[in-house]
């Protein structure tokens, strides 16, 4: 097939983003698709390239805004042209991690208890929350804990705040959790949806931040994660209630805090185009059912054409 491969974009994910679309078109190739790459720089150049391409379907290797958050598959749509992935809505509510908590709570599952604060209306001076310490500090719209700290005091709060503005418009505020993050590959068309096996995520930093995610060797995943069997399912189910209720489809990964404590594991978030680098999670956990890097991206683009 002639297949179309977006990457880069224009979001602080963007090196992220080469690194996903060079494994994707790889893939693509080694399966004998024609691929067409096209490094999105959300330029009105861009626009038109893709208005103009002559392809079968595109393959979305984005990640943040203007990839991951429904804008891209909005023009995809409008064009009718077929692409991998979540939807306009899915991606917009998987994306806004404040309004995507709301679902998920809706459904039965635990989320970290918060506080959204938006800058036109943050006054330092009278600002007050009720979570207690450490906080964690986060932009809403951003992924791979970007613009990320941990509050240990209100200085350290307010700073991280004045520091996540820089990323967003709207900053979340969240109960910090001690426990082991684990994370889920979900697949599948909508109505026959699979959990993979689990991967366990132990960072070599102290939490697992940008350099632990893409750095090599700075995290070790373990896969099937070290849990019993029932939490598995349970969290495997979880993942794939998440997905659902966002209404996300093809694929994606979500993404848990099991407690120290023992309590129920807290989700984090869903991402709808996750990581596709050589560091990245998913690919671990296709390995572990036996889908190469190679056979899950075909994978996707089959369960693609099959919506």
């Amino acid at each position: 097939m002639k297949i179309g491969v977006l990457y880069g974009g224009t979001s602080s994910e963007r090196e992220v983003s080469l690194s996903s679309g060079k494994g994707i078109v790889q893939a693509l190739k080694k399966k004998n698709h024609h691929v067409i790459e096209i490094d999105f720089k959300g330029t009105k150049e861009c626009l038109l390239q893709i208005m103009n391409l002559d392809v079968d379907i595109f393959f979305i290797g984005l990640h943040g805004r203007l990839g991951e958050d429904g804008r891209i598959q909005g023009l995809l749509d409008l064009l009718g042209i077929p692409y991998v992935g979540s939807n306009v809505l899915g991606s917009a509510l998987a994306m806004d991690k404040a309004k995507s908590k709301k679902m998920f709570y809706l459904n039965g599952i635990r989320v970290a208890k918060e506080k959204v604060v938006e800058k036109h209306s943050f006054n330092e001076t009278d600002f007050s929350h009720e979570l207690s310490y450490p906080v964690v500090v986060k932009p809403n719209h951003e992924g791979s804990t970007i613009g990320l700290t941990i509050a240990h005091n209100k200085k350290e709060l307010i700073t991280g705040i004045a520091s996540a503005f820089q990323h967003d418009d709207v900053v979340l505020l969240e109960e910090f959790i001690s426990g082991k993050e684990v994370t889920i590959a979900v697949m599948g068309n909508k109505g026959d949806v699979k959990a993979l096996p689990i991967v366990e995520i132990v960072p070599k930093n102290a939490y697992y931040d940008y350099e632990s995610k893409y750095a090599p060797g700075m995290s070790e995943h373990i896969v099937p994660a070290r849990l019993s069997d029932d939490l598995t399912k349970q969290l495997q189910n979880q993942a794939i209630l998440a997905h659902v209720a966002l209404g996300c489809d093809i694929y994606s990964r979500v993404d848990f805090i099991v407690p120290h404590d023992g309590s129920e594991p807290v989700i984090l978030e869903v991402n709808t185009l996750p990581g596709m680098t050589p560091t990245s999670l998913y690919p671990d956990a296709a390995r572990e059912v036996g889908l190469s890097y190679e056979d899950m991206i075909e994978k996707f683009i089959q369960l693609s054409l099959n919506k």
